[in-house]
């Protein structure tokens, strides 16, 4: 019964946001109240939802501080040479955005981290897609994209995490997964050309030099706005660069890491406390739709935790599967990973879902590395939850509708995902 009502509200909440009936923000709060009380869990509200709210609370400061932050480098001009260097490159022409898209999303992606591969690639290259009229849904859709493959590495989260559930060598699970990335990256360039050259048929090329036109908009944004620092680029490079490393690094936590990050920042670029409160002001809109769906996404864990809907939906797909088919439970966690990493965070998904999986395919002589590769393989669409911190994030920060974003991406994503099952078994990476 209790599955049932977790399936139903899963359904009922991607029908409203991808329908447009309901905002996301609306939709986290209002359906997983809803269906508390329709099961029977009002009394037990408040400590639900206090519980999830706890836990998102870190990620909603570290990316309050992580928008602000990287506000500042934006207008102090940091990422004004980068621009202006894709930009050259790629003479106007929207197929070489696109590609240029998936190549920066993926190599700002090595640090494991969605919110500063959107973060960095949105605010870079954003304004080139303004600039020449393409459909920012594509930055969004490219980006994740290559940020839900590259997620895969053992650093990025999931890698670990199932070497760690299941008590197994990282090494072991991840360098089977090498050609299953490339076959990813492969799909990912594939889908950037696709789209690329729609956009190019759609806008054509531009005959202009794009570098030399920004140029001269961001020394006119520079003259009205006077937030500009060309002679503090060094000491901004510098700071990201470090924060960046230190992200990498887990020298301290997030959350602490873009505080320190921000102050440093804002002192140094706008020591004046009027330009200070321009300077943040300009950012205070993005800064609150984003940390309100964070906390608001922390109503909805909150909820499903708690009712243990997230626990007997795991159990009810996984007693569905007829003992028949244990022979290939490997490709059937491959495949039922799509959906419950979807409607899961990765924690509950690889500390309480995947050693169930593991232990029930030992029964039919498959070995748990196997479960754990397979695991992992949903990740290009896990990448798209609204669970998720940095996916609203990422649609906050190039102002498209979390819905449009969902129905755009969600057959290049599950095109990730096949091409990887397919390379996954070619390899031997997981076996039938």
């Amino acid at each position: 019964m209790i599955s049932l009502l977790g399936f139903t509200m899963m359904a009922c909440f991607i029908f409203l946001i991808v329908t447009r009936k309901m905002s996301a923000l609306l939709a986290l709060i209002v359906v997983p109240l809803v269906f508390a009380f329709i099961g029977g869990f009002a009394k037990d509200l408040g400590p639900m939802i206090l519980e999830g709210l706890s836990s998102v609370a870190p990620t909603g400061i570290m990316l309050m501080f992580a928008v602000l932050y990287f506000g500042i480098m934006i207008e102090a001009g940091l990422f004004d040479p980068l621009i202006s260097k894709i930009l050259s490159i790629v003479k106007g022409d929207p197929l070489k955005v696109v590609f240029g898209t998936a190549i920066l999303a993926g190599l700002v992606a090595l640090d494991g981290d969605g919110t500063t591969t959107y973060i960095i690639t949105v605010s870079a290259l954003l304004p080139l897609y303004h600039r020449l009229g393409m459909n920012p849904l594509i930055l969004t859709c490219v980006s994740m994209m290559s940020f839900g493959v590259m997620n895969m590495l053992p650093w990025g989260g999931p890698t670990a995490r199932a070497a760690s559930a299941l008590k197994l060598d990282v090494n072991d699970v991840f360098l089977p997964l090498v050609p299953v990335m490339l076959g990813g990256i492969v799909w990912v360039l594939f889908t950037a050309y696709i789209l690329g050259k729609k956009e190019r048929k759609r806008l054509g090329v531009m005959n202009i030099d794009l570098s030399k036109d920004l140029s001269q908009h961001q020394q006119a944004a520079a003259l009205e706005s006077n937030l500009r620092r060309p002679h503090l680029t060094w000491f901004n490079a510098l700071l990201t660069s470090g924060l960046i490393v230190a992200l990498v690094l887990g020298i301290l936590p997030l959350p602490v890491l873009f505080v320190i990050a921000f102050s440093l920042a804002l002192l140094i670029n706008y020591p004046n406390l009027d330009i200070q409160k321009k300077v943040l002001g300009s950012h205070a809109d993005s800064v609150v739709i984003v940390v309100a769906l964070i906390f608001a996404s922390g109503v909805f864990t909150g909820i499903l935790s708690g009712t243990h809907m997230v626990d007997e939906m795991a159990n009810s797909l996984i007693a569905v599967i007829p003992e028949e088919l244990g022979g290939y439970f490997a490709l059937i966690t491959a495949i039922t990973s799509l959906p419950l990493t979807y409607v899961m965070a990765n924690d509950p998904y690889y500390f309480g879902v995947v050693p169930i999986i593991a232990q029930t395919a030992e029964a039919y002589g498959i070995d748990s590395v196997e479960i754990a590769r397979a695991s992992i393989l949903g990740q290009p669409i896990h990448a798209m939850s609204p669970l998720i911190a940095s996916t609203h994030l990422l649609v906050g920060m190039a102002k498209v509708d979390f819905g449009d974003h969902q129905k755009f991406i969600i057959k290049w994503a599950l095109g990730t995902c096949t091409v990887m099952i397919i390379v996954a078994l070619l390899t031997g990476a997981i076996s039938l």
